[in-house]
């Protein structure tokens, strides 16, 4: 395990500029000929407005970068993405929209009346989408958790519209992690509230670009509705999961206190983390829906409590459901340890608060399809492969106790990755990950979910982004493929920050293009073939 005395980590978390234009890299090593395509990645780029700072890890403001490679050659650009958050931002020279976990004051050129009408319009929603990008028909949209997306160019870095989801679909927001099939159909999942604060989780499907090429957005709808637990606290929901004829849905006791979100929001200087509560009761619940014809099963599966960013990969087996999923122990919400103030902390002080908080670890949990005429109490997991139970209890509910695929201290397997074009929904053996060191982003993971093999690559003061997986072109191995990562040494003498083009094989080094500008941090994003 590398420690972090020197703090780099801290530059990561640092407003930097924007490029007028892409800048060459330095390339070490030789990159794949047949490598020819764009990373495209998102995160914070902006973390204050003037005298004003952005208090949370996920209220930095969107900034979009791309790796381009071709024959061999590298380059790199960055642009913020033109959102209203963020021209608004920039044109009053303070914090405008409410942010995660920073709130937008009045303006204090207005009079209490006109503040007071403002507030009766409602809720003006963030569109800073700093979280992930991902392609919809023809097009490419940077997204956060909102009901606005971003439709960005892929190749300028130009943000080209926005797009409010709720035109189209009866959904507050939908995850920065949908599905998409090979066709281009893309599934995702959202809160509801609906009309008389009835409460639920719909899932969505934006169809293929349809024959006449028009806007597949148009032609959205709500696939199935997934009830909620509680009628005015919906759980925070960041990812689901999808198999060839299944919807995996974890509702976790990370919960929206809906009445506090609509009633303190503008008047108080309220922003969205004071809105989440924990539900120190309920466990968590898994609810599966089918795909086709969309419908809720209504079997009622529990289990302990934890926080659930991302799934990694879900599949069936001889009647069973095999759910992979990155967690993290107990009820307290994770992002209460994001606060900026508290990455930046030195080493020491960060390792302290990790030490409180809950703990991850990657689990696999087997769900039973048949569970009619059982016994009470008997386990019903019948696959030779894998130690996950789970047992009728005498309520009817069904009580699931997962398999460990990795545990280690403060050590999160996070941001995962696999072959996803091959693989997802699928039986598959390997997942990537981002390793966390105490919320530390600094090192890159391989493992196998069949033997639990690890595989590291680090190096020191080294602080790495999400590995995003490509696959050699007409292979037929799993894991035959690279992984690209954004890797920032803040204390290099030169180029401290590069693209790093690893073998996912073993996580050896393939070659890296570095850059003299460092790159703050990213979360999300993809790999667009030319």
């Amino acid at each position: 395990l590398i420690e972090h005395p020197a703090g780099g980590y801290k530059k990561i978390f640092e407003t930097c500029e924007e490029l007028n234009e892409p800048i060459p890299a330095v390339v070490v090593g030789v990159i794949p000929e047949w490598l020819s395509g764009s990373l495209l990645r998102l995160g914070p780029g902006l973390f204050e407005v003037g005298a004003e700072p952005f208090y949370h890890l996920f209220d930095g403001q969107a900034l979009m970068h791309k790796f381009d490679l071709k024959n061999g050659h590298v380059t790199y650009y960055r642009k913020f993405v033109k959102t209203d958050a963020y021209v608004r931002a920039m044109t009053e020279k303070r914090v405008v929209i409410t942010e995660f976990g920073t709130a937008a004051y009045p303006d204090p050129c207005k009079n209490i009346f006109s503040r007071f009408f403002t507030y009766f319009k409602g809720i003006e929603v963030t569109d800073n989408c700093l979280v992930n990008v991902y392609p919809v028909g023809e097009d490419f949209y940077a997204c956060t958790e909102t009901n606005y997306i971003t439709k960005v160019d892929p190749d300028t870095l130009e943000t080209l519209k926005r797009v409010d989801l709720c035109d189209y679909l009866s959904v507050n927001g939908v995850t920065a992690h949908p599905h998409i099939e090979s066709d281009g159909t893309v599934y995702n999942i959202g809160n509801c509230f609906g009309k008389n604060m009835s409460l639920a989780y719909n899932i969505v499907k934006i169809p293929p670009t349809p024959k006449d090429k028009s806007d597949p957005i148009a032609k959205s709808k709500v696939l199935v509705q997934l009830p909620s637990s509680e009628r005015f606290k919906p759980s925070y929901v960041h990812s689901f999961g999808m198999t060839e004829n299944y919807f995996v849905f974890v509702e976790t006791p990370v919960k929206i206190n809906l009445l506090k979100f609509l009633t303190a929001w503008s008047i108080w200087g309220t922003n969205y983390m004071d809105c989440f509560e924990s539900n120190e009761t309920m466990g968590t619940w898994f609810h599966l829906a089918t795909k086709d014809p969309a419908e809720y099963i209504e079997h009622k599966f529990r289990t302990s409590a934890f926080n659930l960013f991302h799934h990694i990969n879900s599949y069936e087996d001889d009647g069973f459901i095999i759910v992979d999923l990155c967690t993290w122990k107990g009820h307290e919400f994770v992002y209460n340890y994001l606060y900026l103030a508290n990455l930046r902390e030195n080493w020491e002080e960060v390792k302290k608060a990790a030490m409180r908080a809950p703990q991850p670890e990657v689990r696999r949990y087997v769900l039973p399809m048949d569970v009619h005429k059982v016994s009470v109490g008997k386990n019903l997991i019948s696959l030779p492969y894998t130690t996950a139970t789970a047992v009728m209890r005498s309520d009817g509910t069904i009580w699931l106790e997962p398999e460990v695929l990795f545990s280690g201290p403060r050590q999160a397997f996070e941001f995962p990755q696999i072959n996803y074009s091959k693989f997802s929904g699928k039986n598959y053996s390997y997942a990537y990950g981002l390793g966390l060191n105490h919320f530390i982003p600094d090192r890159i993971c391989k493992l196998n979910v069949k033997t639990k093999d690890t595989w590291v690559w680090q190096e020191p003061d080294s602080y790495p982004s999400e590995p995003i997986f490509v696959q050699t072109p007409d292979s037929v191995e799993e894991d035959d493929g690279v992984l690209l990562s954004i890797v920032v040494n803040p204390g290099a003498d030169q180029r401290p920050g590069y693209l790093l083009i690893l073998n996912a094989r073993d996580l050896t080094e393939i070659a890296r293009a570095e850059v003299e500008v460092i790159i703050p941090v990213t979360f999300h994003g993809m790999y667009k073939a030319e």
